[in-house]
């Protein structure tokens, strides 16, 4: 009897450490860098995003509220980052038609739209990783 679960927690430990051996080491990195209104009022947002993980991101993609002053969500979008290989760092611009950034509180990563880790597998590790932040007034995150 004890030798059948010193087995079966052996076994337990392996597979434990087999998918500790799969999950990604480091973070997404994804910073609202900055915002700004553009002639005609729109806003136009900067992004950073910095792979940090030890994968390959065919295609990247979040879906983003955007909040006003009162709470209310005057926008539901999905960012797109497209490909970020191993430390590679990118950045995007995203514009807010008829929408200036001072009518901008937060932002909410709502949920994952896309993750593609190279060679086709799908996976949620992009939103788990994900470690975001804002260099601006506008609060940013999940």
């Amino acid at each position: 009897m004890i030798r059948a679960i010193l087995l079966l927690a052996g076994l337990a430990g392996a597979q434990v450490a087999a998918a500790q051996g799969t999950e990604p080491g480091g973070a997404l990195r994804i910073e609202l860098n900055n915002a700004a209104t553009l002639d005609g009022g729109s806003c136009q947002l900067t992004y950073v995003a910095v792979n940090e993980t030890d994968r390959a991101l065919d295609q990247l993609a979040y879906q983003a509220a955007f909040f006003d002053g009162t709470g209310v969500v005057r926008r539901l979008l999905v960012l797109e980052f497209g490909a970020l290989t191993p430390g590679q760092t990118r950045v995007v611009l995203f514009n807010l038609p008829d929408l200036p950034c001072e009518d901008v509180s937060r932002i909410l990563v709502n949920d994952l739209a896309r993750c593609d880790v190279a060679g086709g597998e799908p996976s949620v590790m992009c939103l788990t990783a994900l470690d975001a932040a804002s260099r601006t007034d506008i609060q940013f995150g999940l």
